[in-house]
């Protein structure tokens, strides 16, 4: 998502300018106004926050929001060998790892998420990638025998939750977790939860281009248009938002082809084999961290999973996209905060 420059005080940082890697973008409904912007590196992606000029003397606890972000990739990222997350990850399979109250909580959730989307949403799933060679973006198409056996190192059965004790064991080496599909929607819930204390009433969170979390939204709302570049950038809808949060997922940002034959990055942890039928997901609910997940879920378990999904469960808006050659979202469930506009 491209937020709008600055033409008064701010962090001082440069603004870049709109890509087509992105997922959302702010409208134009919010182009009439002085909007000062932050932003910061993290969790590999770019942390944003919109501010109305009129609320400059907020620009403290924008700071201080961003700098919970570099908090949280220091406690959750599979990327650094000292983070809580790695640490679980290099030792569970020989003790039960205790687990900050904070971490624990998040873990617990993915479980119940993970049931909720009926396996679709998966923390596990990080074998299947590296058997895939996504992670190191070198797709490749592996044999049957080695899906099979990161097959075996997945699921949420593979991790031990004791609440009294707040551990977590793995009952085998080559089990691991990575939240990079909830992590930034959790981030962003912390950094707002931040600025609500500080009395921030009108902000816009949003990181790298796929989620977002509005706090308040004056008029109508935060006006952000949802622009998947697997439809070529084309504006799929437009979204009036307030007090909500917005993530985006899609499958062609990282793919490969075999004798014609496209495979892409998201991987369906219930078959092994990548997610295939649909060509992007937007969700809003209440938290980032739950629309994080569900983009993610949906775009895996297809229309199936995200009727079932949002018939289940209130203040749920998803806005779901086959790849059937004319890309146009169907839209299931609703949100309160939110007004939606299919292009």
């Amino acid at each position: 998502m491209s937020l709008l420059p600055s033409t008064g005080p701010g962090s001082g940082r440069a603004v870049r300018a709109v890509t087509r890697r992105e997922l959302f973008r702010l409208g134009r409904a919010a182009e009439e106004g002085h909007w000062i912007r932050f932003h910061r590196a993290a969790m590999a992606c770019r942390f944003e926050i919109l501010l109305d000029g009129a609320d400059d003397h907020h620009a403290a606890a924008a700071h201080e929001a961003l700098d919970e972000a570099d908090r949280l990739e220091a406690a959750l990222s599979v990327f650094r060998e000292t983070s809580a997350l790695s640490r679980l990850n290099q030792t569970a399979a020989e003790a039960p790892a205790v687990m900050d109250p904070d971490l624990f909580a998040l873990l617990v959730r993915c479980r119940d998420l993970h049931a909720r989307t009926e396996g679709a949403f998966d923390i596990t799933s990080t074998p299947l990638s590296r058997c895939w060679g996504f992670l190191r973006r070198e797709g490749r198409l592996p044999s049957p025998e080695a899906i099979a056996a990161a097959r075996a190192l997945v699921g949420m059965s593979a991790v031990r939750f004791d609440e009294s004790s707040r551990t977590i064991r793995f009952p085998r080496p080559g089990v691991e977790l990575n939240l990079g599909s909830i992590g930034k929607g959790y981030a962003l819930d912390r950094m707002a939860a931040l600025m609500r204390r500080r009395g921030v009433g009108h902000a816009l969170l949003s990181a790298g281009g796929s989620s977002a979390v509005a706090l308040g939204g004056r008029h109508e709302g935060w006006t952000v248009d949802i622009r998947p570049r697997q439809a070529g950038d084309a504006r799929l809808a437009r979204l009036h938002l307030r007090d909500g949060a917005l993530a985006t997922s899609g499958a062609g940002e990282q793919f490969f082809e075999v004798e014609g034959k496209r495979y892409g990055h998201v991987i369906d942890p219930r078959t092994g084999w990548p997610a295939a039928g649909i060509l992007s997901v937007s969700v809003v609910t209440a938290e980032g961290a739950l629309s994080d997940a569900l983009s993610t879920a949906f775009l895996v378990g297809g229309l199936d999973v995200a009727r079932r999904y949002c018939a289940s469960y209130p203040q749920t808006l998803a806005l779901v996209t086959p790849d059937d050659g004319a890309p146009r979202p169907v839209v299931l469930g609703a949100f309160a905060g939110a007004r939606v506009e299919v292009a």
